[in-house]
């Protein structure tokens, strides 16, 4: 229950009558004296007010009580009890990641790859209600997790993602080819792919621009993410003494990133350290919400009876006094 609700709220003016009923009944009786009837008035001359006629001027106040409640009762004072079903219509998006060589890049932390895949794992536990699913791509792609709904399932295939599982290169038309094959088939009412690289398409079978092309026909929406600082990057290379660092230059095809996500009406991003890309999935994350219907059921009950009950005992106590202890006073 969630309170009392007045179906009629207009009958509450009625109590206005109260108060002008209570000064008609004192304008009639200007001495607040009832009439007892005995033989003599001598032995009354000088009394004061007694228990009889206080009880016989105390009816009135049962009487406007009574009336308050039956003017109450006329409101229909009401309960409801209300709940709700909440429809979520998810989204279905799937990470494309980037896992070349360049990846391990150390101008994140750890490098580029871990960073990546930490900022998306946030990134999944905040969306619910969504279908979520992975391709990797180097010199070739595959999809590591399909979409699902069992985002520990995910995370975890996440976790198992390293540089070296696949042919190095960076095939980003591939990459995205797969991405969306994975999405062609839903009928999610938002489809997404959120696509991750550090470089320059070097490999593969189908270009980048024409990926986004058929990403387009069947209503994909693209969110590029060029991952890289500025200028040049510490990149570990293993020698006979050991491992060591080379500074390389960072070279992101920002042009073509761009044209993928202009055309499909998606966006693209730079992310130069780790804060930057967790900002990034935040944008991401605002832009693409998923629609949740929610729908109200209400009950309501009548709950006039307690009042009107207590009216009637109300009437019924004063007719009981009136013609009981009072029975002789007129």
């Amino acid at each position: 229950m969630s309170g009392i609700d007045l179906a009629n709220i207009h009958w509450l003016w009625a109590l206005g009558l109260i108060p002008l009923l209570a000064l008609y009944y004192f304008w009639r009786n200007p001495n607040n004296r009832a009439t007892v009837s005995v033989p003599t008035f001598g032995s009354l001359a000088n009394s004061g007010f007694s228990l009889k006629e206080w009880t016989y001027h105390g009816l009135i106040v049962f009487r406007l009580i009574a009336l308050g409640l039956i003017i109450f009762v006329l409101a229909r004072p009401q309960s409801s009890s209300s709940w709700e079903d909440v429809n979520t219509e998810g989204i279905d998006i799937v990470v494309c990641l980037d896992i070349s060589g360049s990846m391990l890049a150390e101008d994140f932390e750890p490098n580029r790859l871990e960073a990546s895949k930490e900022v998306a794992k946030e990134f999944i536990e905040g969306r619910p209600n969504d279908r979520i699913g992975l391709v990797v791509y180097a010199g070739e792609s595959f999809t590591q997790c399909p979409l699902t709904t069992d985002h520990t399932v995910v995370k975890n295939l996440f976790q198992e993602v390293q540089f070296g599982q696949i042919q190095d290169g960076t095939a980003i038309g591939m990459g995205l080819a797969t991405a969306v094959n994975r999405l062609k088939k839903s009928d999610a009412k938002s489809k997404v792919i959120i696509l991750l690289t550090d470089g320059q398409n070097t490999t593969g079978a189908i270009s980048p621009v024409t990926a986004a092309d058929i990403a387009k026909t069947y209503g994909i929406r693209v969110y590029t993410i060029g991952v890289g600082t500025n200028g040049q990057a510490p990149f570990p290379v293993e020698t006979p003494f050991g491992r060591q660092y080379r500074h390389m230059d960072v070279k992101i095809d920002e042009e073509t990133l761009t044209s993928i996500a202009d055309l499909t009406d998606g966006q693209y991003f730079r992310a130069t350290d780790n804060d930057k890309l967790a900002e990034v999935y935040r944008e991401i994350d605002k832009l693409e919400k998923s629609k949740t219907e929610v729908t109200e059921y209400r009950k309501k009950a009548e709950e006039f009876f307690p009042y009107l009950l207590a009216a009637v005992l109300l009437l019924g106590l004063e007719y009981l006094i009136r013609n009981t202890y009072l029975r002789a006073l007129v």
